[in-house]
């Protein structure tokens, strides 16, 4: 369930060696990262399937291998623990000093957030099932699984007290529920569009939205503070600075902008990424930097106030990406359904699905080193064109039940055979 491998963590990029550092080693792109309370240490959640638990500062990683399919989110736990969630519908928490890992089930539906209560004791989670659930720490038996969303969960969050639970849905609302009884206790916000993200910090509430919207709100009132919207949608991560005095908004087009908590006047506010969203934020511990995360593999550290003119992240088009008339139909297939899990060749990186290196002939579930499902230990078939095929004619939740692979189907006989051929020639 775990796999602990030292790797290089601060790789200073070309654009400012003393000021910007990558975190190399995840497989896939970021979804999430928070900054120990200390400064010391921090957590990265990736596509690839693991947390990257990380020293800064230093030249260790661990990497925490247990979910079934990407992780989402990612937190901190008192004291030496962590715990995530991921589109498995499971959470799961972490001892950060052995890698042991204990799984909680319940949802139903990705886990799309984590938020653990002031005093340690409550983690709540925000479920793409609807939901929002309560689990005790620090052993996870679970406490409610409280319903009233009319949509997905995106986020939660608790108030300074502990007493109240903050949620936000796709049914663009933001609920409020008493901790204590376990219920609903009213709806704080009706925005319109889908809710996002939240953030709770002294005296105000934020939130970002599909639409762009990006709001300060009192969280007792509702009544608005500050209206921070901008022409660019969705809002996908917000992340309060330490020491309280600023925060910093991620959106889909790949901007991030830094806000005073004091005036609410704009700060900063720079293209971090040349493609794709910007998916996660967290402050350093000395509130000058940000940790953030996209569509790379990679994490980025750089100065909150950045002022440079060039983006940082994405500058490599993903071959997902790349423009389909300048493929064969058969590479089109592969870069847009498999090519962010698989790799053709062994190139050692890490990778939510096994290397595809001598395919054609190879026993199902036999590559070393990559944990698989048990069904897929337990298939006893081989890779070949007839299998393949089949894979996607029926979609890997039919071929292979309960493998890790996505669900997906490639309809016309064509073009898996066109895959097909680009495979035989490429691995």
């Amino acid at each position: 369930m775990r796999h602990l491998l030292p790797i290089l963590l601060l790789i200073a990029t070309p654009l400012k060696a003393a000021d910007f550092r990558l975190l190399v080693g995840h497989g896939g792109p970021i979804m999430d990262a928070e900054v120990s309370a200390d400064g010391r240490y921090a957590l990265t959640a990736s596509f690839d399937n693991s947390v990257g638990y990380w020293t800064l500062g230093s030249d260790a990683v661990t990497w925490l291998d247990g979910h079934a399919a990407a992780v989402k989110t990612v937190i901190f736990l008192p004291p030496g623990r962590a715990a995530s969630g991921g589109d498995d519908f499971a959470i799961t928490l972490w001892d950060l000093a052995t890698g042991n890992d204990a799984r909680l089930e319940g949802h139903k539906g990705q886990v799309a957030s984590l938020a653990v209560s002031p005093d340690g004791a409550t983690l709540a989670s925000a479920s793409w099932d609807g939901s929002v659930g309560l689990w005790s720490l620090p052993g996870g038996e679970n406490l409610a699984m409280m319903s009233g969303h009319g949509g997905v969960v995106n986020d939660v969050a608790f108030s300074a007290d502990g007493a109240l639970l903050y949620s936000a849905s796709a049914d663009g609302t933001i609920r409020v529920w008493d901790v204590a009884a376990r219920a609903e206790s009213r709806q704080l916000v009706h925005h319109g569009f889908g809710v996002n993200r939240l953030l709770l910090g002294s005296g105000w509430l934020a939130y970002g939205a599909v639409d762009g919207g990006t709001r300060i709100i009192d969280p007792e009132t509702a009544s608005e503070i500050a209206d921070l919207t901008l022409d660019r949608r969705p809002i996908l991560a917000l992340a309060a600075a330490p020491d309280g005095s600023e925060i910093a908004v991620g959106d889909g087009e790949g901007f991030v902008m830094t806000v005073s908590t004091e005036t609410w006047a704009i700060t900063g506010d720079y293209k971090a990424a040349a493609e794709g969203p910007v998916w996660a934020l967290a402050w350093t511990g000395d509130s000058a930097s940000l940790l953030a995360g996209g569509i790379d593999d990679a994490a980025y550290v750089w100065p909150a106030h950045n002022e440079l003119d060039a983006p940082i992240m994405a500058t490599n088009r993903r071959s997902f990406l790349a423009d389909p008339e300048a493929m064969s139909n058969g590479e089109r297939q592969f870069r847009r359904k498999c090519s962010i899990c698989h790799s053709l060749t062994d190139d050692g990186a890490r990778r939510a699905g096994p290397h595809l290196e001598s395919l054609f002939g190879r026993a199902a579930g036999s590559v070393p080193g990559y944990t698989y499902s048990e069904t897929v230990g337990a298939l006893g078939f081989e890779w070949n064109e007839d299998t393949i095929d089949q894979l996607f004619d029926l979609g890997p939740d039919h071929f292979i039940p309960g493998s890790k692979m996505p669900m997906q189907r490639i309809t016309r006989p064509e073009d898996r055979q066109d895959l097909i051929e680009f495979l035989k020639e490429n691995t």
